[in-house]
């Protein structure tokens, strides 16, 4: 019975030390930073609004997306069917060229129109613990915004990538119009799907948006991951303050 009470005594003690613990590296990570959960809050915000900027500058320029395979839009899922019967197609290799071509330069022209959507939706979300993303993973605020804003991000960038879709951006040809006739030449080809599948959707404009947000969030990524870690990167007081505090 002695022998119970003093194990019951010790993990009560055990438990209690470890609870203690905790609550002192909590205030211990707080106070040797010297910053408030609020300077966190607006640090990470702004690490958001530098890494947008920066993301639109490298994407909303001739190549930036066709030219880095890290977020190069290719042909929509259902036209996936031309790549296996691209041999058969007289022509087709030119066409699929130009629209993916085309695609590229449309989400290039975009851009420019996601910044401020982005600095709108950044400056909106509500972060309760800046201290809880600010010691997370190296994109942990990036994984944040993209968790809150996604879907009102989505909604208000494919307007504008509508509009860059039917620009003529490659010799005198829209992305729209080059995908429209590469579906006809490739369906004209398939007499019919009687020598293979025919494509009989057309969802460039949900297909570029998605690839497009996609290769935006991915180069703020990126750019987080050199504010928090690049003394060079961190631009502002606030920034070197909140991340070089880390």
């Amino acid at each position: 019975m002695k022998k119970m009470l003093i194990i019951g005594c010790f993990f009560s003690m055990a438990l209690a030390f470890v609870s203690c613990t905790k609550q002192e590296i909590d205030h211990v990570l707080n106070t040797n930073t010297g910053l408030t959960n609020e300077e966190v809050i607006a640090g990470l915000k702004q690490a958001l609004n530098v890494g947008t900027d920066t993301s639109v500058a490298l994407l909303n320029k001739v190549d930036g997306y066709f030219k880095d395979e890290a977020v190069k839009i290719l042909l929509p899922p259902e036209a996936q069917v031309m790549y296996a019967n691209l041999s058969k197609v007289l022509g087709i290799t030119t066409l699929m060229d130009q629209t993916i071509l085309a695609m590229n330069r449309a989400a290039e022209d975009a851009a420019t129109e996601a910044k401020p959507i982005f600095v709108n939706a950044i400056t909106g979300i509500t972060i309760a613990d800046g201290f809880t993303i600010l010691k997370g993973t190296d994109t942990a605020a990036t994984i944040y915004l993209q968790g809150k804003t996604y879907d009102s991000l989505y909604q208000k960038f494919q307007p504008k990538i509508d509009v860059s879709l039917n620009k003529p951006l490659v010799a005198g040809i829209s992305a729209q119009s080059a995908y429209s006739n590469l579906i006809d030449v490739y369906n004209t080809a398939s007499l019919g799907g009687l020598l293979f599948d025919r494509v009989t959707t057309n969802s460039l404009s949900s297909h570029v948006t998605t690839k497009g947000l996609n290769g935006l969030f991915l180069k703020v990524a990126d750019q987080e991951k050199k504010i928090r870690k690049d003394p060079i990167a961190q631009v502002t007081d606030l920034l070197r303050k909140v991340f070089g505090a880390k």
